[in-house]
């Protein structure tokens, strides 16, 4: 008797459109943005006051760590969401547009809730940081149809920051770095991931043998990543500001806590490219692989010093 063959795997994208699969995700997906719509105003908004819609140029605030963040941001969910159209049997082309579509709609739905709060205001250059995370994802698609080149995410939440007494100019009012960093990043594991700017480096991690040619003998999951960080950031344009209980100006000494970017050099591990026959840790990989591993790292910094890394994280 013949072996029949197997049912293809759930987690296999469909060959053509699966109209249950398509539902089921626009439904989940659905939910994950009220979730994520609720879940943003409950820790973002909800203490400030709102206002009428305005605009507000944030463009060299925090050295450009949030654009890059937001190139980021916007470049993951395309990539996410392109999958999950294709898995619904989405043909390539519709998928492509579907989710750069879906993405700057969630990226959208965040400027446009900065635009009404009184602490914010609707960015121009957050729209174009969103728009350049979506045109990296769908113009890799249109030259390679794949990602060669991810961006990722690293931080290092265990930073630790100084208890010295500051104390303001009129001596009145005392607070340590340590009690601002938690008034501007927060002090959960999450929180710091998402907010910590001196923490956090943005990467652009590059798979070397896709771009070298597969008669090399460069491993296929081995990448070469550049990463940007800035160090020094207690304020969005300077290390300035009014305390919100007491009311004191704080002022830090640019000698001794200069603003400066940091540039990287290090390696890293596309996990989707790693040869497996299981589907779901396949899946798996894929979902973590927008965090960087940890790596000896090669650091050049604004303030012309080079350093090297065991480990960065």
């Amino acid at each position: 008797m013949a072996q029949e063959d197997a049912p293809p795997s759930f987690l296999a994208p469909a060959d053509t459109f699966h109209k249950g699969r398509f539902w089921s995700a626009a439904g989940a997906g659905s939910l994950i943005y009220g979730g994520f719509a609720y879940g943003l105003y409950q820790s973002w908004y909800k203490d400030y006051e709102l206002t009428g819609f305005h605009t507000f140029d944030d463009l060299r605030e925090w050295q450009q760590m949030d654009k890059a963040g937001h190139i980021f941001t916007t470049h993951f969910e395309s990539n996410l969401l392109y999958s999950g159209a294709r898995w619904a049997g989405v043909p390539p082309k519709t998928a492509r547009w579907t989710a750069v579509g879906a993405a700057l709609w969630l990226q959208t739905t965040v400027e446009v809730m900065d635009g009404f709060s009184e602490k914010w205001g609707f960015s121009w250059s957050d729209m174009a940081a969103n728009l350049a995370g979506a045109g990296l994802f769908v113009g890799q698609e249109y030259l390679w149809q794949e990602q060669r080149i991810l961006l990722k995410v690293s931080s290092d939440i265990g930073k630790q920051y100084p208890e010295e007494i500051l104390t303001t100019a009129d001596g009145m009012h005392t607070t340590t770095l340590a009690e601002r960093a938690a008034s501007l990043y927060g002090s959960s594991f999450g929180e710091r991931f998402i907010k910590d700017y001196n923490a956090q480096t943005i990467w652009a991690s590059v798979n070397i043998r896709s771009f070298a040619g597969p008669a090399n003998n460069w491993p296929a999951w081995l990448n070469v990543a550049f990463g940007y960080g800035s160090e020094n950031m207690f304020g969005g344009f300077d290390n300035k500001w009014t305390d919100s209980d007491s009311g004191g100006l704080f002022r830090l000494s640019t000698a001794d806590y200069p603003r400066y970017r940091q540039y990287y050099l290090s390696l890293d591990v596309d996990l989707s490219r790693i040869k497996t026959k299981s589907r779901l840790l396949r899946t798996f990989l894929r979902c973590i692989n927008y965090v960087k591993i940890p790596a000896p790292a090669l650091e050049i910094n604004g303030l012309g010093q080079v350093k090297g890394h065991w480990l960065h994280w």
